[in-house]
């Protein structure tokens, strides 16, 4: 799993919130969610700058300034390039990539679908992930939009996480049960 999925405390929530507001108040939701996803990437992407946002060397203004400046070369909306300089300077920073996919849930749950992370041994091909979004419409009784990563070492199969809900059915997960099971013999 990876450091973005694990979200502490509810400050991401709540700044996910506030932004949905603002977002809905400036009748610019749909924007401002283009906008996420982009710096979602960037930030999500760059061990540097997650490093740097998380380093408390790095004074708060400098924090402020890097972000604004990331926000405005990502050519994102002035709403958003301000959301995150307000986050930067209460020191939440090292948060961004949390809020951002909390802000995701959100927005996906007020359209009435959820988002799933599937996270697989290799790429997944479109049939497979056609499949695996039916079976989970069919469980779940509702759409689902499907974020995929790849991590070789799983080995085989796939993990699911919606919510706070994770279902593992990759091969090294098995194999350490396994493991573990014939340990205790």
């Amino acid at each position: 799993m990876s450091d973005q999925d694990l979200i502490t405390g509810k400050a991401p929530g709540r700044y996910a919130q506030a932004l949905i507001e603002l977002a809905e108040e400036a009748k610019s939701l749909k924007t401002v969610e283009k906008d996420v996803a982009k710096l979602k990437k960037v930030f999500s992407d760059s061990a540097a700058l997650k490093d740097a946002l998380a380093n408390p060397v790095f004074a708060t203004e400098d924090k402020v300034a890097v972000v604004q400046s990331v926000a405005t070369k990502a050519k994102v909306s002035k709403l958003l390039t301000q959301f995150v300089g307000t986050v930067a300077q209460n020191r939440r920073a090292d948060e961004l990539v949390p809020m951002f996919g909390a802000f995701e849930a959100l927005v996906a749950q007020r359209r009435g679908y959820q988002t799933a992370r599937v996270t697989s041994a290799k790429k997944l091909t479109a049939a497979e992930l056609t499949k695996i979004k039916s079976e989970l419409k069919k469980s779940l009784g509702q759409t689902v939009d499907v974020e995929t990563q790849v991590d070789p070492s799983l080995l085989g199969g796939f993990i699911v996480k919606i919510g706070s809900k994770l279902y593992d059915s990759s091969l090294k997960t098995k194999l350490e049960d396994l493991k573990l099971a014939l340990k205790e013999v």
